[in-house]
């Protein structure tokens, strides 16, 4: 594929990324807010969300869904994200909340902690997924949104990006489990981990629960 080519795809990525934020700008509304998380299926960890509002066209080229992206590439689009956002907000709930609320409403928690953080308020939320319960600013959600929106997609690569670093911090803290390679999530080695070496201060004991692990722990 020529150069000429990779320009032309590009272009019309752009167009497909930015089809839900062009519909509400187009109707008036100038600050709308990306919202994605990453972390909600790990058995370990918690589960981080994050907020980006960038101004009208603004545009990234090789931003796209988090979990499709090399370690590399989103650390690389991170800082650009950060550069070029108008604001970046960041929320996590931790294990304790998760077992305490269930993973679905820390979530939730997590998102709303996201959008409070950042530097202004938006006037309409971007989410991923099919559902949301919002605090008072009006919202769509977007099933794979991740891959349909560009907001949404650079939020995906912030909160994934965020996680991450806290997964390699706790694997200095607790040795053994592999958090720095898995992430906290339930991989054969993490699974065989659990069972040598039990349940460490961060595993979502609901989680392992509820995951019904091949071994009796």
């Amino acid at each position: 594929m020529n150069s000429e080519s990779l320009v032309v795809d590009e272009d019309a990525r752009r167009d497909v990324m930015l089809k839900h934020e062009r519909a509400l700008w187009n109707s008036g509304i100038t600050l709308l807010a990306g919202v994605d998380e990453a972390g909600r299926g790990p058995l370990a960890g918690p589960v981080v969300a994050c907020a980006v509002v960038f101004s009208p066209e603004v545009f990234i080229p090789g931003v796209n869904d988090s979990k499709l992206l090399t370690p590399e590439e989103r650390e690389e689009l991170y800082d650009r994200i950060l550069n070029d956002a108008i604001a970046v907000g960041v929320g996590q709930a931790n294990h304790t909340m998760i077992d305490r609320i269930n993973i679905l409403n820390a979530t939730y928690r997590a998102m709303h902690e996201a959008v409070s953080r950042l530097s202004i308020r938006p006037e309409h939320l971007l989410i991923d997924g099919n559902r949301f319960e919002s605090q008072g600013i009006p919202f769509t959600t977007i099933i794979d949104g991740d891959a349909l929106s560009f907001s949404i997609a650079a939020s995906s690569i912030v909160a994934k990006v965020t996680r991450d670093r806290i997964m390699v911090e706790f694997d200095k803290q607790f040795p053994g489990y592999g958090f720095a390679k898995h992430k906290g999530y339930a991989t054969k080695e993490h699974r065989e981990a659990i069972f040598k070496l039990g349940y460490c201060e961060i595993h979502r004991r609901s989680f392992v629960l509820n995951q019904q692990l091949e071994f009796d722990l």
